[in-house]
């Protein structure tokens, strides 16, 4: 149903409290049994939505965000199942709890909030059908209800607090209700009125839930030196803790989270000002169960402060409830190198943390904003770990939203808070590479992923506005060298407090980039049928390139001389063939020169193994991939990390947090690697979108004696495994039918091969350790 008339709601009066919105209603009688029953939600804040005296669902955070001056989704439930046993002529509750979320909350390190409404609002349309065909419709309206409830505080940074004392479960049960006030005391219910939500569209949400995708149990449970209570869980997570206790009425549970401990203690300074703390007041009952769903935490530790019982209760009354969309695993890795596995768990989990509603840069301070860099970055291992189509489908909606109120401008993160509390030290926003191109770079990876031009299409209006944006803005020599440029963000060599101050001339990474746009607009163009748009985007492609190789090739070098603009420069094809094997072969001497320790940032990490692989230097590329001494991917791993950081150094090897006042220990953008790993080391990449064919191509190296990777593609499973058994590369391949394979291994011709199981083999070196 896309044709809701019902209104928004809101309570008249501050009830300090999450308000409780409820209508009673009657099951209408003589027309036989319920056949369906529909439930569609949505709310300026979040909402939980309950019928007939349960949650209507286990989906968390509803309706999520998106560009909320423009567009709200609206969440569908089949409820027949909670009407089912009522019968005709009963009363029945449907109640909806609304929550600050996105909408109403705060948002972004300046410390405003409410940037898109002043009050939180519910909405609810009910449609029962019944065996005679007759529908029954329940929606919001003023003869609805506000009462207060136990939850006396949420914030999505700040955390929950649930007062136990306050709970009154008769909101859910048909009759007079009174619930509690904030002060314990018995209270009165409230009337509401409409909100209005002016020119916001509702639309059908289509996106995977956010939803429980784990329960996770402490490992340990200590007191540290200063007395805190700390609980260990050991792994990094998004959610929260569901709680447990028995006490004395008025006994405060205090729950703080932190990713790490720093000398051995809560390490909470990375979480800048949100205070990521849950309160929770026991009623005196025989058990309080607490569960804080307004809110969401990014942790592995937590300290309990006021915990009535002893450390063993404490270990199994409590448990760590991990959240994030329910998106579909699709692809798998493994290999005979632990650390390595390891690190590409920890690549999923920080994936899982940050796909949450929005493609997020962390989890856990306060920001948690749709930064567009680092998807842009990402996309390519997301999209194979995941089904990313329907959830960065949607977020590519409001990309072109926020694009067409910004002059063309594709913003540093969507939904575009920051507009309404500016970033000082980024300037006057405007297009900006790598962040912006993630308009044209993911809707171009959701088609090779998945072979579909329809998201090209919707798309390309976007995708061209962005091009324009550049061209308007090219110096004289047609450079993109004119406006701010994040460059190639945390360079680990640029001090901690100055992410964009890189090796990598931000001009030479600006340029590259929008070549790489240009090439990809005029492809997508020609796709979907649109010439003059593929013409308007070659030409400008055509000159980026000319400008780049007058301006910042020189002698087989390129302007700053560093690893990330050889990386760009090769993987983006903006060279020519001497131009490619020079830069490679420079780039493979910039490696070994830094001791083959990571040298790039945003920028040239996602490129520089394939740059590498490309000209010749895989052995290069995985000394690279398999460093462990800081900076590289591992040495996280040998920190004890269990998902993939923000910085190189976000932990420096004495155990302290980089001083930097930007440190997360969960971000995804630097594991971007884990393409190339699924691709070179795994040995299964596309040759068309889709992949409709694919190569079967391991390049075993770095030690390595096996590796498997695996992808349920929209065309079935296709998966390779492959083993250095006595100087032969074992090749397992699998391969649908109807998808053509071309294998290219070792000293064999290609062959090309069709649906089915396949063992190969060929000679092989022992791998370079």
């Amino acid at each position: 149903m896309t044709n809701w008339t019902a209104p928004f709601i809101g309570s008249d009066t501050d009830l300090g409290s999450a308000p409780i919105l409820r209508r009673e209603f009657t099951i209408d009688d003589g027309h036989g049994a319920v056949r369906r029953a529909t439930l569609d939600v949505s709310a300026l804040g979040v909402v939980e939505a309950w019928l007939g005296g349960t949650r209507v669902s286990d989906h968390l955070l509803e309706p999520g965000w998106t560009s909320y001056e423009w567009r709200i989704r609206v969440a569908s439930h089949d409820v027949l199942s909670h009407l089912r046993s009522t019968a005709p002529g009963a009363a029945v509750v449907l109640a909806l709890v609304i929550g600050n979320g996105w909408a109403a909350g705060r948002l972004a390190w300046g410390g405003g909030g409410g940037w898109y409404t002043d009050e939180r609002a519910g909405f609810a349309e009910l449609r029962i059908e019944f065996e005679d065909g007759h529908v029954q419709t329940v929606a919001t309206d003023t003869d609805w209800q506000a009462l207060s409830s136990a939850i006396t505080a949420d914030q999505l940074y700040d955390g929950e607090d649930i007062d136990g004392r306050l709970r009154d479960g008769s909101f859910l049960t048909p009759g007079t209700v009174t619930t509690p006030s904030t002060d314990g005391h018995a209270g009165t219910t409230t009337t509401v009125h409409t909100v209005d939500i002016g020119d916001r569209e509702l639309v059908a949400d289509t996106v995977p839930p956010v939803r429980p995708l784990a329960e996770i149990t402490p490992v340990e449970v200590w007191t540290s030196p200063s007395g805190a209570t700390l609980v260990d869980f050991g792994v990094n997570l998004v959610g929260w803790l569901r709680v447990v206790a028995s006490g004395p009425a008025g006994t405060v549970l205090t729950i703080k989270h932190a990713e790490v401990l720093e000398h051995d203690e809560l390490g909470t300074r990375p979480l800048r000002t949100a205070k990521a703390t849950d309160h929770l007041t026991l009623s005196g009952a025989a058990e309080d169960r607490f569960e804080p769903r307004f809110t969401f935490h990014g942790f592995r530790y937590a300290s309990v402060e006021g915990w009535p019982g002893t450390l063993d209760e404490l270990r199994t009354a409590l448990v760590a409830v991990q959240v994030g969309s329910d998106l579909t695993r699709t692809g798998t890795f493994e290999s005979s190198h632990d650390l390595l596995n390891t690190f590409h768990d920890n690549v999923v989990r920080g994936m899982q943390g940050n796909f949450l509603s929005v493609p997020t840069d962390c989890p856990q301070r306060d920001e948690r904003l749709g930064w567009t860099g680092d998807i842009a970055a990402f996309a390519p291992t997301a999209s194979y770990l995941f089904d990313t189509r329907a959830f960065l489908g949607d977020w590519l909606r409001d990309v072109w939203l926020e694009q067409q109120h910004a002059d063309g401008v594709i913003p540093f993160v969507v939904p575009d808070v920051l507009k309404y509390s500016p970033a000082e030290d980024f300037g006057k926003p405007d297009a900006t590479a790598i962040w912006s191109d993630a308009g044209v770079w993911v809707p171009w990876t959701l088609y090779q992923a998945y072979g579909d031009t329809a998201v090209l299409e919707e798309q390309l209006d976007s995708m061209v506005a962005h091009l324009r944006r550049i061209k308007d803005h090219l110096s004289p020599q047609g450079l993109w060298d004119t406006v701010f440029q994040f460059g190639d963000w945390l360079d680990p060599d640029a001090p901690p407090e100055d992410a964009a101050k890189a090796k990598a001339d931000p001009g030479v990474v600006a340029t590259a980039c929008a070549y790489r746009s240009a090439t990809l607009v005029a492809q997508a163009a020609r796709l979907t049928g649109h010439e003059a748009e593929a013409s308007e985007a070659q030409e400008l492609a055509t000159s980026l390139q000319a400008a780049f190789r007058e301006h910042y090739v020189t002698g087989g070098r390129i302007t700053s001389d560093c690893t990330t603009v050889y990386a760009l420069a090769i993987v983006f094809r903006i060279l020519s063939d001497e131009e490619t094997a020079a830069a490679g072969d420079r780039l493979a001497e910039l490696a070994a020169a830094s001791g083959y320790r990571i040298s790039t940032g945003f920028a040239g990490t996602p490129f520089i193994t394939d740059a590498l692989t490309q000209t010749g230097h895989i052995d290069d590329a995985y000394r690279l991939l398999l460093q462990t001494e800081c900076p590289s991917w591992l040495y996280p791993v040998t920190m004890g990390a269990t998902t993939v950081w923000e910085r190189w150094d976000s932990m420096l090897p004495d155990g302290t947090i980089n001083p930097g006042e930007m440190t997360s220990f969960n971000h995804y953008a630097l594991g971007a690697v884990a393409d190339w790993m699924h691709r070179v080391v795994g040995g299964l990449a596309p040759l068309e979108p889709g992949y409709a064919s694919v190569l079967i191509a391991p390049q075993p190296g770095g030690g390595l004696t096996w590796a498997s990777t695996s992808l349920e593609s929209v065309r079935g499973r296709i998966a390779v495994r492959w083993e250095v058994i006595d100087g032969e590369l074992q090749v397992q391949a699998t391969i649908p039918d109807g998808v053509t394979a071309v294998v290219r291994l070792p000293g064999l011709d290609e062959q090309r091969l069709g649906g089915g199981t396949h063992e190969l083999r060929a000679p092989a070196a022992v791998p370079a350790g």
